[in-house]
């Protein structure tokens, strides 16, 4: 009787059946651990991801469908059916996107040079000051949507302004750049796939 006694007494103290509720204490303490590691490691991980590298899942896709009045003081609208039969820009912008603002010269310079068509995008704008924006900067767009409410920027995958998508001779987005545009993103990547893609 005194042996069983012991016996069960050694048992409650952490050997056989009674040692599980302390193993689950210490997995209730490295559980948590481990997956604040994890969780550390994939946000280091996502710090180093360049957003304007991620590419779009629309590339090599045809535009969405869309038709687009035009933006105050324009007389051309924007649509789907506009960006067939040559290759183009389409520059997603808004009067209120500073960075807008300093890509902008870029734009004039490509539609004073001829380079390509450039259709606009005016993404939750207000009309009147993005018809006051155009014009106190210079409008060098061919076609100009007011996408007012944001619906067909959030179709197109849009982020944030500024974006700029290449448009093929089809109508299929052939790249997109996430920021404003700068010289050397012209020169060394938009102009040589303009030219691959009239070709």
């Amino acid at each position: 009787m005194t042996h069983q006694s012991d016996s069960h007494t050694v048992s409650d103290n952490g050997y056989g059946a009674g040692s599980t509720p302390q193993r689950r204490g210490r997995l209730g303490v490295f559980v948590p651990l481990l997956l604040f590691l994890l969780l550390a490691v994939l946000f280091g991980v996502g710090l180093t991801l360049n957003p304007r590298e991620i590419p779009s899942p629309l590339i090599g896709k045809p535009v969405p469908t869309f038709s687009l009045p035009p933006v105050k003081g324009r007389t051309l609208g924007l649509s789907s059916a506009d960006l067939k039969g040559e290759v183009s820009l389409v520059n997603v912008f808004a009067s209120w996107c500073t960075a807008c603002r300093e890509e902008h010269p870029l734009f004039m310079e490509l539609r004073g040079k001829n380079v390509v068509p450039i259709h606009g995008l005016n993404y939750k704008d207000k009309p009147a000051d993005a018809e006051r924006w155009l014009n106190e900067l210079g409008d060098p767009y061919t076609r100009t949507g007011a996408d007012i409410d944001g619906r067909v920027g959030i179709e197109w995958g849009v982020y944030g302004v500024p974006e700029t998508f290449v448009i093929d001779r089809d109508g299929r987005i052939a790249y997109k750049h996430i920021g404003a545009l700068t010289p050397q993103v012209v020169r060394e990547k938009i102009i040589p796939l303009i030219d691959k893609l009239r070709k």
